[in-house]
């Protein structure tokens, strides 16, 4: 079964890989400025499931499509990727010596049928000085990442504690995909379907 990444996030292709599936990328463009309303669960579901039906429309029907969006939420503030160093500060600073949440969006499409959920997992960090701050943010890491962390990186020097699927913090919730992935008969563990 042909397996479509419609990403281009490395840490997404690296599951991905991680979980014994090959694939190939084709990331699709969307408007991820949609409705800011919407509870953040709700959000990264029908970003998941705008870039899925985008990368359908370009790729026809056959492939197998998986499509994901991850977003950071503290106090019903979401924190998408920082727009510059300024906005990554502001919020490294709030995130600062306290917890916040992390959802993904994920939709698994081929054809018509189309499985879309969500997942969600807390993070909390120790408190940041401001020079620890200014230093991570040196490092480059946090300008394309959501919260403006990445937990992979460097930004694991910032957590002191993860509630919930480690990898959804990623960008994929790696078990929970695997399962819904069984229902378009790909199965990661015994090789069925990849």
């Amino acid at each position: 079964m042909e397996i479509v990444l419609a990403s281009q996030s490395p840490r997404r292709q690296e599951l991905l890989t991680q979980m014994g599936l090959s694939y190939r990328v084709h990331a699709v463009d969307i408007d991820e400025h949609m409705e800011r309303n919407l509870a953040p669960g709700a959000l990264v579901e029908a970003i998941s499931r705008e870039k899925a039906a985008a990368c359908a429309a370009l790729e026809g029907t056959e492939p197998l499509i998986i499509a994901a969006d991850t977003v950071v939420a503290k106090e019903h503030r979401i924190l998408g990727k920082p727009r510059d160093e300024r906005d990554a500060r502001e919020m490294l600073r709030l995130l600062s010596g306290s917890g916040h949440d992390v959802y993904t969006g994920y939709t698994i499409r081929q054809g018509e049928n189309t499985v879309t959920g969500s997942e969600h997992t807390q993070v909390v960090f120790r408190p940041l000085t401001e020079e620890e701050i200014g230093a991570y943010i040196a490092t480059g890491e946090p300008m394309d990442k959501a919260g403006a962390y990445g937990i992979q990186g460097f930004g694991a020097l910032l957590v002191s504690a993860v509630r919930g699927d480690y990898f959804n913090v990623m960008g994929l919730p790696i078990c929970t995909l695997s399962l819904r992935l069984r229902e378009f008969g790909v199965n990661c563990l015994t090789g069925a379907g990849k």
